[in-house]
């Protein structure tokens, strides 16, 4: 059982793990709200002599399945540079968030947009590391928010070695019960290779992206260990800080 945590301090990502005791972390390579292109991390030689395994979250920009040239062609762009700055670190997967188009009549484009990225991308000898999809919580036009939407974009991209993330608050956000989900999703992806193991601010089927630490939560505690212990994935939380602590403590407890 690997757990850990986001990173929150970005300059030293070795250390913030070290402090948790995390077995994994997870961090970005650029400011997540930018276009900006990776540059080599300071402390690279540390993160990859160190015991702590790496995974990589892409900048929130990102959207493969738009539509619109101006917001698909660099997303395509950010995801293989955001892979070879994974790749650089040694982490062993790119989390890239499943997108959205403007309505129903785009969705079937979107989820060719997706197949495209890796068609493309193969051609190029594919991507630095493993792309993990990761389903979200809100959007009526989300690529990934349902699982019946998940398993129209696996159709388009399975073939391709791409991986999955699980997030358990976009899960419960979006509208997908937590009972028996690590059965369900691999039924249709036929893996989970990374859980976000996170409580949620609100209720159920609310749409709403906010997570909260387990004590605190709206999802009962119970369901998310079941995930955890259930998976067979390294396991990240991305859970306030004040709270992360105990979130881990209570992981380690329980799995």
């Amino acid at each position: 059982m690997r757990i850990g945590a986001h990173v929150r301090l970005d300059g030293d990502p070795i250390g913030f793990g070290e402090k948790l005791g995390a077995d994994v972390i997870q961090m970005f390579v650029v400011d997540p709200r930018s276009w900006d292109k990776p540059v080599p991390h300071p402390r690279t030689a540390e993160i990859l002599a160190s015991p702590i395994e790496v995974v990589v979250h892409s900048s929130y920009l990102i959207n493969v399945a738009s539509l619109n040239n101006r917001l698909r062609m660099p997303s395509r762009a950010a995801v293989a540079q955001q892979a070879e700055a994974a790749a650089e670190l040694g982490a062993f997967g790119l989390v890239v968030h499943g997108g959205h188009v403007r309505s129903d009549s785009e969705l079937e484009t979107g989820i060719d947009n997706w197949r495209k990225l890796f068609e493309r991308q193969q051609d190029k000898g594919g991507f630095a590391v493993p792309i993990l999809i990761e389903n979200t919580a809100g959007g009526d036009h989300a690529m990934a928010r349902y699982f019946d939407s998940i398993a129209r974009l696996w159709d388009a991209v399975g073939d391709y070695g791409a991986g999955f993330c699980l997030d358990t608050c976009h899960a419960w956000a979006g509208g997908e019960d937590l009972v028996g989900v690590v059965d369900r999703i691999k039924a249709i992806t036929g893996r989970i290779d990374l859980v976000h193991l996170n409580s949620s601010r609100d209720a159920f089927d609310s749409g709403a992206d906010r997570h909260a630490n387990f004590a605190d939560g709206t999802i009962d505690p119970q369901l998310l260990a079941e995930v955890c212990s259930t998976a067979g994935a390294p396991v990240i939380l991305e859970t306030p800080v004040d709270g992360l602590a105990d979130d881990l403590a209570y992981l380690r407890e329980v799995c």
